[in-house]
């Protein structure tokens, strides 16, 4: 493996709650109204730091969409995912943007969100509601 570059982020920084490596800043916010299995989840225009896994098609609460999961290039986390194709015309605003999982990284104060008991845990397939 070659050396790792990492793009520092000034501002209001989100970065992985494992290895504090910089993902995105809350000026590139889309929307905060969006959810996954873990809890909350925002949407993104553009993140860094991160690699794209494997593209797939999952199920959504507003439709089918082909994602593929994005990890941290810092410690290797899976921090959220990419919309690659929104099958409904109407979602189709999402393609070529992120999620970030809230449960995955650490707020620009430094803060973590934490899992509601009642949360199921799975992956994160789940989308707005």
């Amino acid at each position: 493996m070659g050396r790792l570059f990492l793009m520092h982020l000034d501002g209001n920084v989100y970065s992985c709650k494992h290895c504090k490596t910089h993902l995105g800043v809350a000026g590139d916010i889309i929307s905060k109204a969006f959810h996954c299995k873990h809890g909350k989840a925002y949407l993104f225009h553009k993140v860094v730091n991160v690699t794209s896994g494997v593209k797939e098609d999952r199920m959504m609460i507003t439709g089918m969409h082909t994602v593929s999961d994005i990890f941290c290039v810092g410690c290797g986390s899976i921090v959220g995912w990419k919309y690659e194709a929104a099958h409904e015309k109407s979602q189709r605003y999402k393609e070529g943007k992120f999620i970030l999982e809230r449960y995955k990284v650490s707020g620009p104060d430094g803060s973590q969100y934490w899992i509601a008991p009642d949360v199921n845990l799975g992956g994160s397939d789940a989308d707005d509601v």
